[in-house]
């Protein structure tokens, strides 16, 4: 099984490159990048959120079930947030809190799916002294299938 490419964990790195709230514009394109989601990068999510269900991590008992083979969970859309977007991407800054989020899914990921995501911020605004962006996220496969879709708020730091 190949590696899996590490993920970083210092959310403080490259954030003198994040763009800061008057650089958010409102119905402008995020910057994106494509990810190919590995066997390998499923069992560490599933690893690291105490998943064990044998459609995400057995092959054998995958292909008995309901999609023919692994999937992963719907909730991988986290991870795939983080892995299709660059250091200086606004959505990646440290003290960002998720003020609610609401996500369709539409088609399973895949181990060898190379995902996109369409992304930007559809309005920004101050409410209690407080920095809000509504944003929307549109993950595909190469077939430009939808697998998942979501709208949400996050709070900005001052």
């Amino acid at each position: 099984m190949a590696q899996a490419h590490a993920f970083e964990t210092d959310f403080w790195k490259d954030a003198n490159l994040r763009k800061t709230w008057d650089e958010i514009v409102p119905g402008a394109p995020r910057k994106t990048l494509p990810y190919t989601l590995t066997r390998e990068a499923i069992a560490l999510y599933c690893k690291a959120v105490g998943e064990t269900n044998p459609l995400y991590l057995d092959e054998e008992a995958a292909k008995k079930g309901p999609f023919g083979g692994l999937i992963a969970p719907p909730s991988i859309h986290i991870l795939l947030m983080f892995s299709c977007t660059p250091a200086d991407d606004w959505m990646r800054s440290p003290g960002t809190i998720n003020a609610g989020q609401s996500w369709s899914y539409n088609i399973p990921a895949r181990p060898g799916d190379v995902i996109r995501l369409e992304a930007r911020a559809l309005d920004k605004f101050i409410k209690r002294e407080r920095l809000f962006v509504v944003h929307d996220n549109v993950f595909f496969n190469q077939n430009n299938d939808v697998i998942c879709s979501g709208r949400g708020q996050t709070i900005r730091p001052m």
